[in-house]
């Protein structure tokens, strides 16, 4: 960076950054600015490229950070930049493009320095940094001394909230254009890398300062429509202008009027090879880069104070109450409920999700809506193309291999949510699919998006009984198979077969527990158990009565079903006839009996109806057909009536000890920024790249 570099290995001897990163104090109004801020470069659009221009400029800053107390030349940049972004919008109306490359480069350059600060020192230490204020009379540098508590209010707004505030202005008033499109990605790299102190210091938590400035005072009063705005960004999800992503000259040409600023010696153009291409397929994901940080910047500000319901946190209860512009204010005025922050287009946001859910950060932001937002999930539940929505989502189960496991959760709990209400339940069992391609187990011409729900959470469980053991996912797979139950409606015959097969493997798990058991049981009775034998025997009694509970729920789910629409589920009657040998065996057992009772009494009416036919030779068609016409006279009242299944999700206590290292993973493995993995305590990396 800075005039006459031509390439990363040559920033180390640059003049412009020696001076900058010296012991020279540098008077704002010097010439030396312009000149510092008159470079030009490929964007560091991947975390490879992020990482090699961090290596090739970690001497500079480790210099800077060492001068700056004494020569304040960092906040003097800081100050030239805010009043740069406070002319942005005459730039951009005047479409005067150098001054707004070069405004860019300022914030950058600062981005590159704090980040360094937040990595390499305390919290105290990078807000000294950032205090260092010039005496009136003798223009030498000072450095203010901190004394700030962690509940302590500064008493003014001091440079770094001067910084947060005015990149939180300039990203809601400066509109996205194809030439303000990168300082707007560099404003929210910004905040977020100012975010990312907790990822050095986890412990700082929510004592963090630069945290309460986001969330106090003159920072936070744009909370609402700082989130407009990024929840804007993520439904256009335009990709960034290929000028910033192409070949140097590219983005040479791209500079408005540049040719005739170097010639007046105002710019000198910069090129930074960074070595590492970046391949089709990460351009590719990488390409719609303002959308993929703003989504970051969303989750990272609203996952902070969530224990208490979003009262200290502006931008939570900004996302948690907007409403639909496409609705009038009349039903919140008639209701008496205070006016929501601001207005989105609901269709819009729908399309975005359809479009899009196929990454962490997406799921898990319509997570947070559907758990947050009750005027969202209204919306949402009221889709008559629900299967827009659905399709995607199911897709991540259906992947699961592929996919981490946080990803694969929270998934699972937006279809908790979506199958605890009835009309939902009942629509998903109208809406009719054809040509399920991509579901391979097997070739189905038809079926109901019911169906094919209940196909994948199946899968889900199986895969999880076989790679994962999560007990968790297990509960949530079936919470939302047991609120689905009582509208499960025309089941398709092979969906019956995977439900009373899962039943199956069940009961094979088991059996083959009970008698692994009895020998540890027998030996127990002859003459006591060795210590290893006695750890065994917990474990076993352990699984045993996870198991236990799992196979409890889905004979809750069958009684459910036949208890509530078995005229409606022929194939399902057909099924649990064919297999009703299962079931003979837990007649007796005290943990299942009574829930077995039912399911013994629908299959011993059926059975005597067949009973009255001579023979067993009935094709299969007769045998549905016998099944159909018994159906009509079924008794309903012969079954014990058991409590309705439903099932709600509830958010943890504590869920910031979940959601922030989990939202910090996201922004470590998807973002364009890179963060240097040494240094990072907030989680396991290697726990992070395995997922």
């Amino acid at each position: 960076m800075g005039s006459n570099s031509s390439s990363l290995a040559e920033l180390g001897s640059n003049e412009y950054l020696q001076k900058f990163v010296g012991k020279e104090s540098i008077p704002k109004e010097d010439e030396f600015w312009k000149k510092l801020l008159s470079y030009s470069f490929d964007i560091p659009h991947t975390t490879s490229d992020a990482r090699l221009l961090e290596e090739a400029t970690l001497e500079l800053c480790k210099s800077l950070a060492a001068q700056n107390l004494l020569t304040g030349n960092f906040c003097t940049l800081v100050e030239i930049f805010l009043e740069r972004v406070s002319d942005l919008k005459n730039y951009v109306k005047t479409e005067n493009h150098v001054n707004t490359w070069q405004t860019y480069n300022a914030l950058f350059i600062i981005r590159r320095v704090l980040k360094y600060f937040l990595e390499h020192l305390s919290e105290g230490r990078v807000l000294q940094q950032m205090s260092v204020l010039s005496d009136a009379n003798n223009d030498v540098p000072v450095s203010s001394q901190l004394a700030l508590s962690d509940n302590q209010e500064p008493l003014k707004e001091n440079l770094l909230q001067k910084l947060i505030h005015s990149l939180i202005k300039m990203l809601v008033e400066v509109p996205v254009l194809n030439f303000t499109y990168i300082i707007h990605l560099e404003a929210i790299n910004t905040l977020l890398t100012l975010l990312s102190l907790q990822l050095y210091i986890p412990r700082i938590h929510n004592k963090s300062i630069i945290l309460q400035y986001f969330m106090k005072g003159t920072c936070s009063e744009d909370a609402h429509i700082l989130i407009k705005m990024l929840l804007d960004n993520f439904i256009k999800y335009e990709e960034c202008p290929p000028e910033l992503l192409g070949e140097p000259e590219e983005s040479v040409s791209f500079l408005y009027g540049l040719t005739a600023a170097v010639a007046a010696g105002l710019w000198a153009v910069l090129t930074l090879g960074y070595g590492v291409k970046t391949t089709k397929d990460e351009t590719k994901k990488n390409n719609a880069l303002l959308a993929n940080q703003s989504l970051h910047l969303v989750l990272v500000l609203t996952h902070h104070y969530t224990h208490d319901k979003g009262a200290h946190n502006p931008y939570r209860k900004a996302l948690s109450t907007f409403a639909n512009s496409q609705d009038g204010g009349l039903a919140s005025h008639l209701s008496g409920q205070p006016p929501p922050p601001f207005k989105i287009n609901f269709t819009n946001l729908y399309e975005a999700f359809c479009n899009h859910l196929n990454d962490d950060q997406t799921t898990l932001l319509l997570y947070s809506l559907l758990h947050q937002n009750i005027n969202f999930r209204t919306f949402i539940l009221a889709k008559t193309n629900i299967d827009l929505l659905l399709i995607p989502l199911l897709r991540i189960l259906y992947d699961a291999q592929e996919k981490n496991s946080h990803h694969i959760y929270m998934a699972l709990i937006v279809l908790l949510i979506l199958s605890e209400d009835d009309t939902f339940n009942k629509c998903v069992h109208e809406l009719m699919l054809k040509q399920v391609t991509w579901y391979t187990e097997r070739a189905i011409s038809e079926i109901t998006l019911g169906g094919l729900i209940v196909l994948v959470v199946i899968r889900t469980i199986q895969f999880n009984m076989t790679r994962m053991r999560d007990k968790y996912l297990h509960t949530n797979c079936l919470a939302a198979l047991a609120n689905m139950s009582s509208q499960f409606h025309s089941l398709h015959p092979y969906v019956s077969q995977r439900i009373v097969s899962l039943f199956e493997l069940l009961i094979k798990k088991h059996d083959k527990i009970v008698a692994q058991l009895r020998p540890i049981a027998a030996a127990q009775r002859e003459g006591g158990l060795t210590q290893d034998q006695e750890m065994e025997q917990q474990d076993l009694l352990s699984d045993l009565a996870v198991l236990e509970e799992v196979v409890r729920m889905v004979l809750e789910i069958i009684n459910s079903c036949l208890s509530n629409t078995l005229a409606h589920n022929p194939h399902f009657v057909y099924t649990l006839l064919y297999k009703q040998e299962l079931f003979v065996g837990f007649k007796t057992h005290p943990k299942f009996q009574d829930i077995i009772q039912n399911i013994d009494t629908v299959l011993t009416y059926f059975s005597n109806r067949f009973d009255q036919y001579e023979g067993n030779n009935m094709t299969d068609n007769q045998v549905l057909d016998l099944i159909k016409q018994s159906i009509l006279q079924w008794p309903r009242d012969r079954l014990r009536k058991f409590p309705e299944l439903k099932f709600k999700y509830v958010e943890e206590e504590q869920p910031e000890e979940f959601f922030i290292p989990y939202v910090w993973t996201l922004c470590y493995q998807s973002s364009n920024l890179y963060w240097d993995p040494d240094r990072v305590e907030l989680f396991s990396l290697n726990s992070a790249a395995s997922n």
